[in-house]
């Protein structure tokens, strides 16, 4: 079976030991698996670019080969309270990896996507680099000399799972920053259909949004601002069900602006994942497929949790926002779903999940 390298370290990084990251920085432990799902991608990408480096790949061998032992000690080091030195030892190697410059720029990209500080997502990175590392030691057989060469193969050789595995609205927070730079055009491919999803939902959520602000009119004429906003949600509906491929109208999401809690833009936030959660499950057309697109749903769910706990901060006019951009999907979605669970040998695995995703926008759409 081919290799997958975001993959193996996913499976490592167990909802427990995640949740072991989350308590020992103190963070919600869907935040967590949020920030851990854009971090390894990441990660795999920014070694990807030192590979390419004078040099590079003799320092990737060098630091993978500290870190044979990682994976079987990683859960224990949890789990005796020395997070603090895993963490100091993990930010250290990236620094010299990365630089100063390229670990900031990571670390701001990933503090925003997950809207957690700086602070705790260096913390993060700090103990997600040694596992990411690790299993790319273990992908070279049990040895402390590593080839070099076989490193930037590997890595090379990742480039569309690693941009597969780039949690939707990801690649544009880390797209200046150069960190993307090994991947080429993989990252252009795997996010296209999840912006395309993302930039319809934007366009008609900002025609609900900007109707719904009592604009003034003649009495005779306000009954029409009424079926604007019904106008725009059939379009909606229209487009992800009728015409998924048609090229989407591009614009920003500054109708939902309200939506913000801090500087972390909830609004955005829940169109990202709507979107990219649409793409995925567009994708899964038989048992094979439903299994590669397990991290994905994993991914979701985490998503979904981390929005609704940002949005369970918001005042009640801003969480009927929030509802309001989730429920004209939820037709869509749940076809989606059915459709899915539906396929013949569907890996038990999935279906968990499936019912998962169900569960959770329901009540965020509500």
């Amino acid at each position: 079976m081919p290799v997958n390298l975001p993959a193996l370290v996913t499976r490592f990084l167990t909802p427990n030991v995640v949740g072991s990251i989350a308590s020992a920085l103190g963070l919600n432990p869907a935040v967590a698996q949020t920030a851990v799902n854009a971090a390894v991608p990441s990660l795999l990408a920014a070694f990807g670019k030192v590979a390419g480096q004078p040099g590079g790949a003799q320092q990737l061998a060098d630091a993978a080969a500290q870190q044979t032992g990682t994976l079987d000690n990683f859960a224990r080091m949890l789990g005796t309270g020395t997070q603090s030195p895993l963490a100091e030892q993990g930010s250290k190697m990236l620094s010299s990896l990365l630089g100063g410059r390229d670990q900031n720029a990571l670390t701001g990209a990933i503090s925003k996507f997950a809207g957690i500080g700086q602070g705790s997502t260096g913390s993060l990175l700090g103990m997600v680099a040694p596992v990411v590392m690790g299993t790319i030691a273990q992908q070279q057989g049990a040895t402390r000399t590593l080839d070099p060469n076989k490193i930037t193969s590997l890595l090379a050789s990742q480039k569309d799972n690693i941009a597969a595995a780039m949690p939707s609205g990801l690649s544009n927070l880390l797209g200046g920053t150069g960190l993307l730079d090994a991947l080429g055009g993989a990252t252009r491919t795997a996010t296209a259909a999840g912006s395309e999803a993302s930039a319809a939902s934007a366009a008609a959520v900002r025609s609900v949004a900007d109707t719904g602000r009592g604009i003034a009119a003649p009495a005779s004429t306000k009954w029409l601002y009424w079926l604007i906003p019904a106008a725009a949600i059939a379009a909606l509906l229209v487009y992800v069900v009728v015409r998924p491929t048609e090229p989407a109208v591009q614009g920003n999401t500054t109708g939902v602006q309200s939506a913000v809690l801090g500087d972390i833009d909830v609004g955005k936030q829940v169109i990202d994942s709507i979107g990219g959660l649409r793409s995925t499950l567009t994708g899964i057309k038989d048992s094979a497929s439903a299994e590669a697109a397990l991290p994905k749903l994993q991914e979701a769910v985490a998503q979904i949790d981390n929005v609704s706990e940002l949005a369970g901060r918001l005042p009640a006019e801003q969480r009927k926002l929030v509802s309001g951009l989730v429920s004209p999907t939820m037709p869509t979605l749940n076809q989606l779903l059915d459709k899915v669970l539906a396929l013949p040998d569907l890996p038990e695995n999935v279906k968990p999940v499936l019912d998962a995703l169900r569960t959770k926008l329901t009540v965020l759409a509500t």
